[in-house]
C-alpha cells in the first residue's frame, strides 16, 4: 500500500534528519523532492501546490529551524498537513436512532461494489447489528446471485425481488420496508452501476435516494485508477450527493493519488479502505494512521486492532500455561501460524510496522510468505502423535514427512530446530513477567 510514495518520502526525510542545522534552502530543496514525489504518485496538481506551500510556510518558521531537532520538526509539519489533507478526523457511520440505518452503495461497474456491500455487512454484524442486504442491480449478469452467495457465506439475509423484471427503485423501497417491519438495524442497498456515468444511471440513483431516504450514500471507487477515481467521485457527488467514500483495491495501490486527493477535491471523507479480496479485508479509515504509514512510521494501532479480532483469548491463556510447563508442541506451533494468517499477508503486516518498507526491501524476493507455507505443509504432513511429540521424529519419519510436504529432510530438520529455539525463547519471556502480556496481549499494549 503506497509503497513507492512511502519509500521516496522516507528517503527524503532521512537525509533531512541527518543534518544538524537546517536552513530555508535545505527545506526548499527537500520540499522540491516532496512535490515531485507527490506528483509522481498521481496526486492532483493543485493539491500538491497548496500542500507544499503550507508545509513550507510552517517549516521555515523560527521555532522549527532553531529547534534541537529541526529535521524531525519538519517531518512533524508534513505529518500534520497530511492528516489535514485526508481528514482531519476519522469519520465512521453514525447509526440512526430510528432503525434501520439505510446505507446506499453507489459506483461504477468493476470497482467491487457488491463485494464491498458484503464486507460492510460483515463489519456491522461483527458489531452486533442485525443486517439486511438488498440486491438492487438487476442488469449486471449474476449480480443478484453474487450477493446472495455472499449473504449465505456470512449468514446474513438478502432481499431480492420476487419478480425478475422488477426495477431497482421498487426493489430498494420494498427492501427497506421489509427491514423496518422485521426490526433490522442496518439495511445495505447494493445498487446497479455502469461502465461509465450516464443519465439513466443518475436518474435511477436519484429515484432510489428519493424513495428510501438513505442515511448514508457511500461511493465505492477503485484506488488504483488514481485521479480518474477522484474525477468520478466528484461527478457522483455533484449529481446525487455522497456522504462518504470507500476506496477498494488499496493493497495494490503503490502510488496513493486517490487517497491523498479525494477528500480535498470532493469535501467528502474516506470512511473505509478495501485491502483485499476476503470479506474481512475492510478497514475503517484513520487519516492520522495513514499519514504515519505514508511517512514510514507504521500503523501499530491498526495492527493491534486486527490482533484483537483475530486472537482467541482463551487459546492465548492456554498457550501461556503450556509455555510455563514446557508443553508447547508442533500442533500448537501450527495453530499459531493460522492466527498469523488471520492478520493478513506478511506484506500487509509489515506495512503497519515502523520501518516495515525497509524490512521488505532488505528481504527482497525472500519475504517469508513461502517459508510460512512450507512450515505449515511440513507440520500438516506429520501424524497427530508426531505433532504432539517431536522426539518421535527419527530419520525415516523425517524422510516420509519431507516427501509428503514436497520439501527435503534438511527443511524438516531446520523447522524442528526453529521450533525448539522459539519454544525456549517464549518460555524465557513468559518467565520474566511476560505471562500477563502473553495472556492478554491487546490490553497490555493498549494500557
Amino acid at each position: 500500500m503506497l509503497n513507492v510514495l512511502s519509500a521516496k518520502l522516507e528517503g527524503i526525510f532521512k537525509r533531512l534528519r541527518g543534518q544538524g542545522v537546517l536552513s530555508e534552502a535545505n527545506v526548499a530543496e527537500a520540499l522540491k523532492e516532496v512535490r515531485l514525489a507527490l506528483l509522481e504518485a498521481d496526486v492532483n496538481f493543485k493539491i500538491v501546490k497548496d500542500f507544499v506551500e503550507r508545509v513550507r510556510v510552517k517549516a521555515v518558521g523560527q521555532e522549527v529551524l532553531q529547534s534541537l531537532s529541526p529535521g524531525h520538526q519538519v517531518v512533524k509539519v508534513v505529518w500534520d498537513e497530511l492528516v489535514a489533507l485526508m481528514g482531519p478526523l476519522q469519520t465512521g457511520i453514525a447509526l440512526s436512532s430510528m432503525p434501520p440505518t439505510v446505507i446506499m452503495m453507489v459506483g461504477l461497474q468493476g470497482v467491487g461494489k457488491t463485494t464491498t456491500s458484503g464486507k460492510l455487512a460483515r463489519y456491522f454484524k461483527g458489531a452486533g447489528k442485525r443486517v439486511l442486504l438488498v440486491a438492487a442491480d438487476p442488469r449486471r449478469p449474476a449480480a443478484v446471485e453474487q450477493l446472495v452467495i455472499l449473504g449465505q457465506s456470512l449468514n446474513i439475509p438478502v432481499y431480492r425481488a420476487e419478480n425478475p423484471s422488477a426495477d431497482a427503485v421498487s426493489t430498494c423501497e420494498h427492501g427497506v420496508d421489509q427491514a423496518r417491519a422485521q426490526g433490522y438495524d442496518v439495511v445495505i442497498l447494493d445498487t446497479g452501476g455502469r461502465l461509465h456515468i450516464d443519465d439513466d444511471l443518475m436518474k435511477e440513483l436519484i429515484a432510489i435516494k428519493t424513495r428510501t431516504s438513505p442515511h448514508e450514500i457511500l461511493l465505492v471507487a477503485d484506488a488504483m485508477i488514481g485521479q480518474d477515481a477522484v474525477e468520478m467521485a466528484e461527478q457522483f457527488n455533484r449529481e446525487i450527493g455522497v456522504t462518504g467514500i470507500i476506496l477498494t483495491k488499496v493493497e495494490g495501490d503503490a502510488r496513493g493519488g486517490a487517497i491523498l486527493s479525494i477528500k480535498a477535491v470532493t469535501g467528502k471523507p474516506i470512511k473505509f479502505l478495501g485491502t483485499g479480496e476476503k470479506l474481512d479485508a475492510l478497514e475503517p479509515f484513520h487519516p492520522d494512521r495513514m499519514a504515519s504509514r505514508i511517512l514510514g512510521m507504521g500503523d501499530v494501532l491498526s495492527l493491534i486492532e486486527k490482533a484483537q479480532e483475530a486472537v482467541d483469548q482463551d487459546q492465548a491463556q492456554a498457550m501461556v500455561q503450556k509455555l510455563q510447563s514446557d508443553g508447547l508442541t508442533l500442533a500448537d506451533f501450527r495453530e499459531q501460524l493460522k492466527q498469523v494468517n488471520k492478520l493478513g499477508s506478511l506484506d500487509q503486516i509489515l506495512d503497519m510496522l515502523p520501518g516495515g518498507q525497509r524490512l521488505k526491501d532488505m528481504a527482497g524476493a525472500g519475504l517469508p510468505e513461502k517459508e510460512l507455507a512450507k512450515t505449515a505443509a511440513i507440520i500438516d504432513s506429520m501424524t497427530p502423535k508426531e505433532r504432539l511429540d517431536h522426539t518421535l521424529l527419527n530419520g525415516s519419519r523425517k524422510k516420509r514427512i519431507a516427501k509428503g510436504s514436497g520439501t527435503s529432510a534438511q527443511d524438516v530438520n531446520r523447522l524442528i530446530k526453529q521450533f525448539l529455539e522459539a519454544r525456549k525463547m517464549m518460555k524465557a519471556l513468559s518467565g520474566r513477567g511476560g505471562r500477563k502480556w502473553l495472556g492478554k496481549p491487546n490490553r497490555a499494549l493498549l494500557s
